[in-house]
C-alpha cells in the first residue's frame, strides 16, 4: 500500500468535514478510512503558478492535511492567463501569501505552509522532509532535477510534470526500483527551451495540474494505478495522450546509484 508511511489513520472526520466531502467519502474506494488519510497527509507543493496553482487547489479541496507551497516570485499579469489562484487584484503581490489566502477560502479545514523563498542544495531538504509527498509544479529544469535528486535521496516520493505550448508531460516517482526523472532525461540538455519564448496555454497547466493532485491523493490513500516507471504524455491540440513505459531504473542514473 503507498500510504504506509502515514501513520495516523484513525483521525477524527468532524461533521462539518463529513458534509463537505460528502461527495467523495461515498465512494467505497476512499470512505471514512481514506478522508482519514488525506486529513492527516500533508503534501508540499513546489511552485504556485500553472501547475501548481491547480494541484494546490484540487488538494486542498480534498481535504489534505497539511499543504506546502514554495514560490518566491510576484503576480505578474502575463501570470493570469494561466495561474487560477490569482487576479488583477493582487498584482505586484507576493505569490506564496496570496495563494495561502486563496485556499484557505477554498477550505478552512486544511492548514497551509508558506514558504516564500526559492529552494536550493542548502534549504530544499528541510523542506521536503516534512511532507508525506512532494509536487514538483517548477518551470525550469535546474529546479526539476534538484527535486528529483533530493527526494530520491530522501526516499521523498514525488510528481514531476512539465507543460509547453498545448502538450504536457507527468511521471511519479516512488522509493524502490523504480524509474526517476534523471533516469528519464539525465541531465539538462545545452539547449533547453525557454518557456516564456515558446509559450503555454492555460488549459494544458489545468489539466496537467489535476493529474498531479490525482496522482497525490491515490498515493496516499493506497487507491489505483499511480504513473510509476510510466510517462504520461497529453497532447491538447489532438486531444490524444499515451501513456509510454519508462522501463524500470536506468543502472547509470547519477541519482539512483
Amino acid at each position: 500500500m503507498y500510504h504506509e508511511n502515514i501513520k495516523n489513520t484513525n483521525i477524527e472526520i468532524t461533521a462539518s468535514e463529513r458534509e463537505r466531502y460528502a461527495r467523495q467519502m461515498v465512494m467505497p474506494e476512499l470512505g471514512e478510512k481514506g478522508q482519514g488519510l488525506l486529513k492527516a497527509s500533508s503534501v508540499l507543493v513546489i511552485g504556485t503558478g500553472g501547475l501548481g496553482g491547480v494541484a494546490s487547489l484540487y488538494l486542498a479541496c480534498a481535504g489534505i492535511g497539511t499543504i506546502g507551497i514554495v514560490d518566491c516570485d510576484t503576480v505578474n499579469i502575463t501570470n493570469l492567463q494561466r495561474q487560477i489562484l490569482y487576479d488583477d487584484t493582487v498584482l505586484g503581490k507576493e505569490k506564496v501569501h496570496e495563494a495561502a489566502k486563496r485556499l484557505k477560502a477554498m477550505n478552512p479545514h486544511v492548514n497551509v505552509d508558506v514558504y516564500d523563498t526559492f529552494l536550493d542544495d542548502k534549504n530544499i531538504r528541510e523542506a521536503v522532509g516534512r511532507y508525506d509527498f512532494v509536487i514538483d509544479a517548477t518551470d525550469n529544469l535546474e529546479s526539476k532535477f534538484l527535486i528529483n535528486d533530493v527526494c530520491v535521496e530522501m526516499k521523498k516520493p514525488f510528481c514531476h510534470a512539465g507543460v509547453l505550448r498545448f502538450e504536457g508531460q507527468i511521471m511519479t516517482w516512488i522509493p524502490g526500483e523504480h524509474a526517476c526523472y534523471r533516469c528519464v532525461f539525465e541531465d539538462i540538455p545545452e539547449e533547453a527551451p525557454v518557456p516564456a519564448e515558446v509559450g503555454v496555454i492555460g488549459a494544458a497547466t489545468g489539466v496537467i495540474g489535476s493529474i498531479q493532485a490525482m496522482e497525490a491523493i491515490k498515493y496516499i490513500t493506497g487507491i489505483g494505478e499511480l504513473l510509476v516507471d510510466k510517462m504520461m504524455i497529453f497532447d491538447g491540440l489532438s486531444m490524444k495522450c499515451r501513456v509510454i513505459s519508462l522501463g524500470g531504473r536506468n543502472h547509470k542514473c547519477t541519482a539512483c546509484h
